[in-house]
């Protein structure tokens, strides 16, 4: 199930407006440029504006996210008819013979049930060709991210045309190790609907995602830090031999 910030039809419509800054991206495009990368898989591509970024330089995009409404998002911008969206989980995929896929931001901690997680990784591992990566981010559990998830680190009113006023915030509402939970509120000023979106994270150390990868048949290849947030983040190179 998809949270409600990427599932529910009027949150994932304003997804993209409430969060323009998407710099954390042009990491992931340089390195689908540095493996030379023509077909890319964008696992949990939500609103797609990763698989979109892909799709404008040329590369042949497979985006999937169990969320229909991100995914409705998607296939109404521009140019959506350059990637194949499909609405599932990696057990949804035809099959593929692509040089990459990706987890940008926090697809690979959204996906918290230890089986989902090895079913993931199992089934980028057979989407990929011979000598095809798998990159993913995930936050260092060292550096405690969710002591900052507060309301008054993320309380905001956002103008969106044709919408309104947003006011939005975030609140942490349970620590369960390695089960981090928050919530989102919205509340929409021109009809006063008040919205909320529960979401767990899944924190997973260095050693333990190393673990898993190599269990699944993958070469770390490199473990780099997220130039977004250096010292906070993990970046993981994965090829498939």
């Amino acid at each position: 199930m998809a949270d409600d910030c990427f599932g529910h039809p009027r949150l994932a419509a304003i997804y993209d407006p409430l969060d323009p800054d998407r710099s954390d991206l042009d990491a992931y495009l340089r390195i689908a440029e540095e493996f030379g990368a023509h077909q890319v898989l964008d696992i949990g591509c939500g609103t797609g504006v990763f698989a979109l970024l892909l799709a404008g330089r040329g590369i042949e995009v497979v985006g999937i996210d169990p969320a229909q409404a991100s995914i409705d998002v998607a296939r109404a911008k521009p140019s959506s008819e350059r990637v194949r969206w499909i609405c599932g989980d990696v057990t949804a995929l035809p099959p593929l013979r692509v040089g990459l896929a990706t987890m940008t931001a926090n697809v690979a901690q959204a996906i918290v049930d230890p089986d989902a997680w090895q079913e993931t990784l199992q089934g980028a591992h057979e989407a990929l060709r011979p000598g095809g990566h798998l990159v993913f981010e995930t936050r260092d559990p060292a550096s405690r991210a969710w002591e900052e998830w507060t309301r008054e680190n993320s309380h905001r009113v956002t103008e969106i045309p044709g919408v309104g006023s947003v006011e939005s915030w975030v609140q942490l509402t349970e620590v369960n190790w390695p089960l981090v939970t928050f919530r989102w509120t919205y509340v929409f000023a021109a009809d006063g609907q008040v919205l909320t979106s529960d979401s767990t994270l899944r924190f997973r150390g260095r050693e333990e995602v190393e673990t898993d990868l190599v269990a699944h048949g993958y070469m770390v290849q490199d473990v780099r830090a997220a130039p977004d947030r250096p010292g906070r983040e993990f970046v993981f190179l994965a090829r498939r031999p």
